[in-house]
């Protein structure tokens, strides 16, 4: 019996298997450690002159394929699109929302349906009221009649049925217009400009001292062309309904 328990424990033993003592022996595992710490780690050299030419040929390259990647960017959108892009993001003061659904208010009983000057200003009277110089275009002869808003922000000239309004570009907008048929793009100038070639909805807010809003005029506006000039000045022209006319008067604009 105790022999045979002996050989017992023998079979059992030689079944086992100990963690990091199996497989490689002791003596193996030291020996390869420590040819591993004889071997000499290589140390980084200062790259050459090839090397930096290499790496600094990446690093134009990479500047030069994300400035290309936006050139195409914008060159990809038409003008249409990009006078899209401007309305989402508010133009000179003018807040645009382009909606198929939009519809033009109802004109009121004994209206004419044309833009006009309701005061009746002199230019000179309005310029003074609203403090500053209205931009007057060569093209329309002498104003019949001139009008300054409640809030004095938004100076207009009339020439019969054809209007110009003026405003100082602020953060918040003044004028917002629901359109059903979106701005074309166009220029003034070499600049950006708007044209809205349908009748649609204007709404013009009237802000207090501390710039907040008090009332809301509501109107229905015909084709209106919109433009900023260098000295921070916003115009639209309403009443000419052609694009090609109304750039025309635009540009003759002093």
């Amino acid at each position: 019996m105790p022999g045979d328990l002996g050989e017992a424990l023998r079979g059992l033993g030689r079944g086992l298997r100990v963690p990091d003592v199996d497989g490689p022996t002791m003596a193996e595992r030291v020996l390869a450690q420590i040819v591993a710490e004889a071997v000499a780690v290589p140390v980084a050299e200062p790259p050459g002159r090839a090397e930096r030419l290499r790496a600094w040929a990446r690093r134009r390259w990479r500047r030069l394929t994300a400035a290309l990647s936006g050139l195409v960017v914008v060159l990809v959108l038409t003008p249409p699109v990009r006078a899209a892009v401007v309305e989402w993001f508010d133009f000179g003061g003018v807040e645009v929302r382009y909606d198929p659904r939009a519809s033009a208010p109802p004109e009121r009983p004994g209206a004419s349906g044309r833009p006009g000057c309701r005061e009746g200003l002199t230019v000179a009277e309005a310029s003074l009221r609203a403090g500053f110089e209205p931009a007057l275009p060569a093209g329309l002869g002498e104003p019949t009649a001139a009008s300054v808003s409640a809030d004095r922000r938004v100076l207009s000239v009339c020439w019969g049925e054809v209007r110009i309004d003026a405003f100082r570009a602020t953060i918040d907008p003044l004028f917002h217009k629901s359109t059903p048929v979106p701005a074309a793009y166009t220029e003034v100038d070499g600049e950006t400009a708007l044209w809205f070639p349908e009748r649609h909805r204007l709404t013009l807010l009237l802000l207090d001292e501390a710039s907040r809003p008090y009332a809301r005029q509501i109107r229905a506006a015909g084709p209106t062309l919109l433009w900023q000039r260098p000295e921070g000045l916003t115009l639209r022209l309403e009443g000419v309904r052609s694009m090609e006319r109304a750039v025309d008067i635009a540009e003759s604009a002093d």
